[in-house]
């Protein structure tokens, strides 16, 4: 069986067209159709909205409570330039200029007490927003309704987060199940993961990972039933060489379940390490 891939193709959100058509037409603002300003196509206000990840749990991306010394912590994500994207031939993203306002920083081996006690199949997870306003507008328009647009601002914001992270050997969108894939038409996961991969110049593989059981929507169920629901709904084609440390790739993380058990199906396939780097974590 081929490995998944999104069955409507579009033209990419963040190609040579877009390009133009930003230089030609000022943009506006995503959320509310103002004028956008800065480096997202979002307005002033919209922007200062944007719920930024505070520090979290490395391994759940749970948020935690500040330490109470700055010395706790390791440099600032989006501080810099992403230079991994820059030293693998691709442009360095002015990640300075999308970076969390306050508070945006990778914790030096905090971990929440549910973690240390049980700790995941994932070595890390990190989200680039707690979801909330304006999150809640953008990711359902790019989950439910193939908004490109807001993929590429939700990607560039990721890349802006993310590229602070260790860079993994490549980039794993987890998989949307063939009849899912088919009533869709596309998998909002590989939407952010595309413009992802080309920012920071890492390669994106979705055909590395294989969803084999069309399982109830997770949003249905309670924190329980998600583990038991997704118990062998991943596995790993046969012949396909895995990359020593991988990262998936998702759009939003709420208990965890579907990244667990996907980074579970990776390591029982070989992989060493396998992190997680989402849009948005649900507190």
């Amino acid at each position: 069986m081929p490995g998944p891939v999104n069955l409507a193709q579009a033209a990419p959100v963040d190609g040579w067209l877009a390009r133009i058509g930003r230089g030609l037409w000022a943009p506006r603002c995503l959320v509310c159709a103002e004028g956008a300003a800065g480096p997202l196509d979002l307005c002033t206000r919209c922007a200062a909205a944007l719920p930024w990840m505070p520090p979290a749990c490395l391994c759940c991306a749970m948020p935690l409570p500040a330490p109470a010394s700055a010395s706790a912590l390791s440099r600032p994500v989006g501080a810099a330039t992403a230079a991994t994207g820059a030293t693998r031939g691709c442009p360095a993203i002015p990640v300075a200029a999308v970076a969390a306002p306050t508070g945006g920083w990778v914790a030096a081996g905090r971990l929440c007490s549910a973690c240390q006690r049980h700790p995941p199949a994932l070595a890390q997870a990190h989200a680039a927003f707690l979801y909330g306003f304006p999150l809640d507008r953008l990711l359902p328009r790019l989950k439910f309704h193939r908004d490109l647009a807001a993929g590429r601002l939700l990607a560039q914001a990721m890349a802006a987060t993310f590229a602070a992270c260790e860079q993994p050997d490549a980039l794993v969108p987890v998989p949307l199940h063939r009849a899912r894939l088919r009533q869709r038409g596309y998998n909002q996961a590989l939407e952010l993961a595309r413009p992802l991969g080309r920012m920071l110049g890492l390669p994106v593989q979705p055909g590395l990972l294989l969803r084999i059981r069309n399982t109830a929507a997770q949003s249905r169920l309670d924190a329980g039933a998600r583990s038991a629901n997704l118990r062998d709904a991943f596995d790993v084609p046969t012949r396909v060489g895995i990359p020593a440390h991988l990262v998936l790739v998702d759009d939003v993380m709420t208990t965890g379940a579907t990244l667990d058990a996907a980074a579970e199906a990776l390591l029982e396939a070989g992989a060493d390490r396998v992190d997680a780097w989402v849009c948005a974590r649900a507190p």
